[in-house]
């Protein structure tokens, strides 16, 4: 068993301290590569939050809607491939349009999930079905 807190509360306290402590202290020409990395913990930490589960589930919704199995950065590439070559027509294809609203949402979730919740507070609360 791990001790607590956890890697996300770890990341978290350590992203607390470095902009409520650190980036005072920082001279100006740097503060903009603390803020940076402070995203990035940010980002880390809602990634650990959320585990793997909104992966494998888009992967799943991939592999089904493309008819076979792969990597999500594979099954991803080929998902736009086709959309580029017309094969899937986003705008009559129910189910391609809302795997790429979930996956886009889910994506917001994790990297700017304020944005998500200022655009649509439905869009915020709406996850993998």
């Amino acid at each position: 068993m791990r001790e607590c807190p956890d890697g996300a509360a770890l990341l978290a306290i350590a992203r607390e301290v470095l902009r409520k402590e650190l980036l005072p202290l920082l001279p100006g020409d740097k503060a903009y590569a603390a803020l940076m990395v402070a995203n990035a913990m940010g980002i880390a930490e809602r990634q650990l939050r959320n585990g793997e589960g909104p992966q494998r589930e888009e992967q799943q919704a991939l592999a089904t809607l493309l008819g076979r199995e792969g990597s999500l950065a594979d099954l991803n590439r080929e998902f736009a491939a086709r959309i580029r070559r017309g094969d899937i027509d986003i705008d009559s294809d129910a189910e391609a349009r809302r795997l790429l609203w979930e996956s886009t949402v889910q994506r917001v979730r994790e990297s700017a999930p304020k944005a998500l919740a200022a655009y649509s507070p439905s869009a915020a609360r709406h996850v993998f079905v």
